[in-house]
Parts: C-alpha cells; structure tokens; sequence
C-alpha cells in the first residue's frame, strides 16, 4: 500500500502536465501566474491590462517576435489569473492603465530540484506550477493625468437582462426632490399621486444598499442617491420577500476615490421652501470616509373628489366628497461612514444614517350626503377639519466585513443591519353637521388622536463566494431578519368639560416577527451558453398582542422553498437570450394584520386582517437584449406571474351609528388568484450628438379572481404603461431634459405589499388597491434646464418643472354588490424648483479607472452583463 502511493506521488512529480496539462503525454505541461495589482495605497486596481508575453522566432521573417500567451482586466479587487501558461519558458509580464505607469516584470517558473522530486514534496511540485506573484503595485502617472481631461460621462440608464440601473446625477427633473421624483423617472416604476410605488402594476419590496430599511421613499433626498436598480426576478440569493414585483433598490452615494472630493447644493421651489444640502468623500492611505446630509422644506397641497353611492335593502345613500390638504414642514437626512482597508484582503465598513422630520397636515373635507327611503329623501351636510401634528425619526446603521482569497474571486462577506424609527401624531378632529350646505349648524363635535409607533428591524447576513474553476461559481449564505412593531393609539373627545378618553376607538398594539433564510447557487458557462441554479428556504414566525385588551394571536410560517434558475445564450458578440424562473412570497405586512379600526379618517376606514395568509408567486421571463455598434441597446421581455392567496384590498360593509349611515371599512383579504402577463420594451438611444432618449414600454393583461358571494368577477383587463425620458445637450452648455408617462386604464395595482395604512398613505387615508376596480387613464409631463459653468463645469444652474399641464391625477372606480365610488386626486402641479450645486475635489487617477455600476454586494443573476 505504502510503495504504491510513493510510486503514484513519484510519477506525478515526473509528469505535472497530468495535474493541468492532461493526460496525453504528448501535450506541453502548462502552469498558472496569479496575482493582485494596487495602487500605491495599497488598495487593488479594477480592470488594468495584464498581459504575459514571451519572444519567439517567426518563421517567415527568422527574427524574433513578441507574442501573447494570455491576459486578462484586473477584477474589482486588482486580482487576476493567467492560466495554461507553458512551464518552460521566460515571460514578461506587462501591466498598463490609464492615469498609471506602464509595469514590466520577468516572471518563469522554477521547477523544484531533483531531490524534492524524488522525495515526493507535493507543495514543492504545486508551487512549480502554481506561482503566487503577490501583490504587484504600480505607480500613479502624473505626467499623463496633468494632460487629460475627462469627457465622457456614464448614461442615464444602464440595461442588462437580469437588472435595469437607473442612474441618478444623469436626472435633472428629480434635483432637489425625495426618491419618490427619483422613481417617477424610472423605467418600469410607476408612482401615484399618493407616492405608492408599483412595478409592472405590482408593489415591490423596497431596499436601501441591497438591505431592507424603515426609510420611506419620502425620507431619502434624491440627491443623496447614486442609482435605482429594478430587479424584477432576483436570484435564490436575494431575500424572497416582495412577492410580483421584485426588489427596487436605492443605492446611495459612496465612492473610495484616493484624495477628496465632494459637492455642495442648494434649492427653492415656487411655494418659497428651500433645501440644502452637501457630500463629501476623503480618503487617504488605509481610510476612506464618506458623509452625506440634506435638509429640505416642504409646502405640499392636494385635491380630490369623491363619490359613493351605496345601496342597502331599500335605502340608497349618496355621497359627494370635495377634499383639499396642505401639508407644511421639512425632513432632514444624514449619513455617514468610513471604510478601513486593514490589509489587501480585509475590508471593515461602518455606515450610519439619521433621519428627522415634522409635517403639519390640515385637511378640511366637504361631506353631502344625500338619503333615500320609501319614505323620502333627506339631506346631510358635514363639514370635517383635521389639524395634525407629525414627527418622525429614523436611526440606522451597518458594519460590514469582507474577506478577498488568494484565489480571484473568492470571498467571504458578513453584515449586520440595523434600523429603528419612531413617529409621533396629534390630531385634533372638528366635525360640524348641518341640513344642508349653507344651512344652520345643528350640532358639533371635536376629538383628539394621539399616536406613537416605533419599529425596529434587524438583518444579520453572511455570503461565501467561491469560484471552483475559470466556468464555474459556488455561492452560498445565510440570513436572519428580526422585525418589530408597535403602536399607541388613543382617542379622546373633547368637550368644554375637558377631554374624554374613548376606550373603545384605541389600541395598543405590538408584533414581532423573525425570518430565517438560507440559499445555494450554482452557477456554470459552457462556451456561449450559461445557467445558474439557486434554492433559497426560509420560515418565519409572526406574533401580535393587543396589550389593552388582553387579545394575542401567533402565526407560525413553516418552511417554504424558494427555486430560481437562470439560462441565458449568448447569440453573438452583441446578442443575448435568457429564461429565467424564481418562485417568490409577500408576506402580510404590519399594517394589514393590525386588527384594529383605524378612524383617522372617518371618511376612509381602515382596518387590518389578523387571518391574512402570505402570497405565493411564481414568476418566468423571457429576455432578448442588443447592443448595436453605435452603442444604442434594446431589451424586450415577456414575463407571466402567478400569484395564490393574493393579499388584495377590499372594501366591507359597517355601520356608523354616530351619524346613523353605512360605513365602508377598507381591509385586506386573500382573492384566491391574480395573474399577469405582459410584454415590456425598454431601449437606450444615442440618436444624435445632442440627443439622447430613454423609453419603455409595458403592454400587460391581468386579472384578479376573488370566490365572494354575490361579488361579480372582474374580467381580465388590458393595459399599458409607456414612459419616454429625452436629454438634448444644448450649445453654451445648456442640458434641457423632457421626460413624459401614460398609463392606459388599469386594474387597482396587485399585491398588498405596497400599501400603507395609518394615514402613511397620502392625504386622503392612503392607497385605494382593492380587487374591485380599476384605474382611469391619466398622463404626465416634466421637464428641467440646467447650466454649467466655471471651470471644468464645476458648478450648475438648473430648473425644473413637474406635471406641466396639471394632467397627472389618481382617478379610480371601485365597486361590490352594495356600492360603487370614484375617486379623483391631484397633488402638488407645477411645482418649479430652482437648484444650484458645486462640485470640488483634488484630482484623482481612480476617475479614469473603469467603473462598475453595479452595486456592491450584488451578484450577476444568470451570466448577464447590465454595464452595456
């Protein structure tokens, strides 16, 4: 046994090609230099040109000739690899990039000597032909960067088959806005006058740098955000929360230039409220420090009508609602951080984030009511004015700590997130009641309401990357995600006497959730075609406690599997194909369990569903992209999605005996399906030196199928959302950009995940998604000007302009076997704001180093490259 592993080890010692150069004996015996390149920080330099180049004798002209053996761009982290290299041979190894010094080096292999062989010291024999040339660090160019000037800047909008990414400093029309103008830009996001947020008329799950967050789209200040990427079918890697529509993720602002470099900003709108704001990035040796904050006031006003008509037994009540909100106040956002590079392959980043804000709502609503009986008509007029107080505060922070291998593209990650944020509302409710409009008040009352929320949420994650070969990538990881609510709720009438405590209109509310996941993926290229194959589990456990009245109630999710496949084929250099498939899940969210009647607005009550089930959906695309020789790409794509138990809003009967009328109460339910399938075209265009155009198409049939008694089925309904973003680059650096959205007539959007209740959802008592209507056409037009000047066009001018011709309205019907009610709102039409920003900074070689857009910590879903 023993001489027969000691003559297997001696034979290899004779023969290494067997370990790479195969098994036929006549073949070269080949080895591998491998490597990382940095800068003189130290840190490692993305995509420099590595070439191995050796000299031979040309055959035709018998002189000796430079040739190439192999070479590859520097990863992200400065690594690289060079494979099937001769093991008998002298080398050069040459290492260029822009704004670097050309590096040469003489590299060969030295074979272990005869006494190792014959001893069979397997380390010495891998070494031979395994050669590790460390960290290789090349010098900055001064000489060549004092002569360039940078010209070219990234495009609005980036499209792969896996992700869109949206670049954000490209927008003008969002400078100085929140996320929410941000997302009205976005292909593929369509956003309400209410600021929900649908994707392919589905609401997605929200994260901020790839984690989830408290933060609402409202509390990110657009121009503390890099890029929006629309992710609408992730991986097993990426949680399986968010159901139809996938993951929209906001990346916010951070670079690690060496030097320093920043930009200050200031803005006022039409409404005389103004915002400031700044960012700064240093970094030096083994620091880099980055800051962000924002502070801005808002002056918002809204409008809309309503009108009911509900129909009990032999009464009909007909309602007409005339509304108007002004909302007054300001938020204020900062976030910072730092990362320390230990060595050159230990990374620790500490970020954090604090958000502050006070809004001052007044509401006043116009009610007629209008009752018919046998016996007679009779009128109502009720006059309702709401004065509120809001505050919110939202803290968070993250430390992250990444390990690069030796090896290229090995890496271990692990992070832990968290988030908390309070908000706090007084309102004081005045009701008058009269006959009819303009009549004698017959009577009156006021309350108070008092509510205090805090939420907290933590994310720990751990992620192991391990490429096992050149064609092959082995992924796994682990994650945890602990949530919890709660809520204070009290109502008080008040009197002349004082105030009255209301026991049963209030609540003490409080949840806690955990979800526990983990996913593999395996990932393969076979020449030009790819695949990847994932399965994510998770479970999670859901517990609610009415602390006042004694009331609980547990929800034990178990374990559910969650596939994704990914195939994709290259056609030709500038052509690919991809199927992929992922099944997915919405859990009920923190408001759609809240079992309690939520009168804010006693014209739209709310009210959750402690029964809510989590939908399931499996969702399949179909992708085609091209990327033409002018740099112009299209990608098209058909998807269908299937979702069971779909968490739908729906509209119940009630009865408020105060006023001796139906109430409709708004809730949740789970229809017994949904589907969607569609078409969606979206193309980048170059189509002249001056003009630039962004378009997207969504062409869709859904429905949703509810088993109600006595509730007619809705008939399958077809739409489309078309969006159009154009930049024309005008003579004396003028940039004028005119962006523009229709939406055809729509089913309410699917999918619960998005809505908001609490009054979170806009002036009027949130988002109106039910599965019992549909959405009326509507269009809007923005547009902005901007100019630059100073030297280098470090500073800028611009304006902008939303909904120019007063178009874009929410205009929604909704009906059931008692009721029919529409619904038109209109919020904040041209709003014009004014912006200025400096950009300041000391030069810096990583600017002409070649970026990636895509986020960090995001993965290639299925072999697609996003950077055309």
């Amino acid at each position: 046994m023993v001489g027969t592993l000691v003559c297997t080890v001696v034979l290899f010692a004779q023969n290494p090609m067997l370990n790479r150069g195969g098994m036929n004996g006549g073949q070269m015996p080949t080895g591998r230099f491998y490597g990382k390149v940095v800068d003189p920080s130290n840190k490692g330099i993305e995509a420099a040109s590595v070439t191995l180049v050796t000299n031979r004798m040309d055959t035709v002209s018998k002189q000796m000739k430079e040739v190439i053996i192999g070479g590859m761009l520097t990863s992200k982290s400065g690594d690289f690899s060079i494979e099937n290299v001769p093991l008998f041979g002298k080398y050069t190894l040459k290492i260029t990039g822009i704004g670097f010094k050309t590096y040469n080096q003489g590299v060969g292999f030295e074979m272990p000597n005869r006494n190792a062989m014959s001893s069979g010291e397997m380390s010495a024999m891998l070494g031979a032909i395994d050669k590790d040339l460390g960290n290789i660090k090349i010098e900055v160019d001064e000489k060549v960067l004092s002569n360039v000037t940078v010209s070219a800047s990234r495009p609005m909008m980036t499209l792969g088959v896996d992700r869109k990414i949206f670049n954000v400093d490209r927008n003008l029309v969002s400078a100085g806005g929140t996320a929410l103008d941000v997302m009205r830009q976005v292909p593929s996001v369509n956003v309400d006058v209410d600021g929900n947020v649908t994707v392919r008329n589905a609401a997605p799950q929200v994260f901020v740098d790839g984690r989830p967050t408290n933060l609402t789209l409202e509390q990110i200040p657009s121009d503390a955000i890099e890029s929006v990427e629309i992710i609408t079918n992730p991986s097993a890697k990426y949680d399986a929360s968010g159901g139809i529509a996938g993951i929209l993720n906001v990346v916010l602002k951070k670079n690690k230039r060496v030097g320093y470099s920043g930009n200050l900003r200031a803005n006022i709108d039409s409404r005389a409220k103004f915002g400031l704001g700044g960012d700064i990035n240093v970094r030096q040796n083994k620091i880099n420090v980055f800051a962000n904050a924002n502070y801005n006031q808002r002056k918002s006003i809204a409008t809309g009508d309503q009108s009911r008509i509900t129909r009990i037994a032999d009464t009909t009540w007909r309602t007409a609602q005339n509304d108007r909100n002004v909302t007054e106040g300001y938020f204020a956002f900062l976030r910072g951080g730092f990362d320390y590079f230990i060595n050159n392959r230990n990374t620790i980043t500490v970020s954090g984030n604090f958000v502050r804000g006070q809004f001052e709502p007044f509401n006043t609503n116009l009610l007629t009511n209008t009752i018919t009986t046998p016996q007679g008509t009779q009128l109502s007029f009720n006059e309702r004015l709401a004065d509120v107080e809001g505050n919110f505060r939202n803290r968070g922070a993250q430390v992250s700590y990444k390990y690069n291998f030796p090896k290229a593209g090995k890496e271990l990650t692990s992070d832990f997130t968290y988030n908390k944020s309070n908000n706090e509302n007084a309102n004081f409710i005045t009701s008058n009641f009269y006959p009819f409009q303009g009549g004698q008040k017959l009577f009156g009352t006021q309350q108070r309401q008092r509510i205090q929320g805090e939420s907290q949420n933590m994310v720990l994650q751990l992620d192991y990357v391990n490429p096992i070969n050149e064609t092959t990538k082995f992924e796994t990881g682990l994650r945890s995600n602990i949530r919890s609510n709660s809520t204070v709720n009290r109502f008080f009438a008040v009197t002349n006497a004082g105030e009255t405590f209301i026991g049963p209109l209030s609540a003490n509310f409080e949840s806690d959730e955990v979800i526990n996941a983990a996913y593999i993926n395996l990932s393969k290229q076979l020449k030009s075609f790819n695949y990847q194959v994932g399965l994510r589990a998770e479970n999670s456990t859901y517990e609610g406690n009415m602390r006042d009245r004694k009331q609980s109630f547990n929800i034990d999710f178990p374990i559910s599997l969650f596939p994704s496949v990914f195939l994709s084929k290259k056609l030709n250099n500038d052509q690919d194909l991809q199927l992929n498939y992922s099944r997915r899940i919405n859990r009920p969210n923190f408001f759609q369990l809240f079992p309690f009647i939520d009168l804010t607005d006693s014209l739209n009550v709310q009210r959750g569903n402690p029964g809510l089930r989590p939908e399931f959906t499996n969702s399949l695309e179909l992708s085609y992209s091209k990327i033409f020789k002018n740099k112009d790409n299209f990608l098209a794509t058909a998807y269908f999605k299937n979702t069971d138990n779909l968490i739908s809003r729906f509209q119940e009967q009630g009865f408020d005996s105060t006023v001796n009328r139906p109430l409709l109460i708004n809730t949740f339910i789970n229809a017994n399906r949904s589907y969607v399938t569609g078409l969606e075209l979206t193309t980048r265009n170059k189509l002249t030196k001056w003009w630039d155009i962004n378009a997207n198409l969504n062409l869709f049939v859904s429905q949703i199928l509810i088993e109600i008694p006595g509730q007619k089925q809705q008939d399958p309904l077809a739409s489309g959302l078309i969006k159009m973003n154009n930049t024309f680059r005008l003579p004396k650096n003028f940039t004028l950009q005119l962006s523009g959205d229709y939406q055809t007539k729509t089913i309410l959007p699917q999918g619960g995940g998005g809505g908001r209740m609490g009054g979170m959802g806009g002036p009027f008592g949130g988002v109106q998604t039910t599965a019992q209507g549909f959405i009326r056409p509507n269009y809007g037009v923005d547009a902005a000007l901007r100019f630059e000047f100073l030297k280098n066009k470090t500073a800028s001018l611009s304006a902008n302009i939303q909904d120019i011709f007063r178009t874009r309205v929410y205009d929604a019907f909704s009906q059931s076997p008692i009721f029919e009610q529409n619904i038109l709102r209109r919020r904040d039409p041209r709003l014009v704001r004014l912006n200025f920003s400096y950009r300041f900074g000391k030069f810096d070689a990583s600017l002409f180093k070649r970026k990636n857009t895509r986020a960090e910590g995001n993965v290639d879903m299925g072999g697609g490259n996003p950077n055309f």
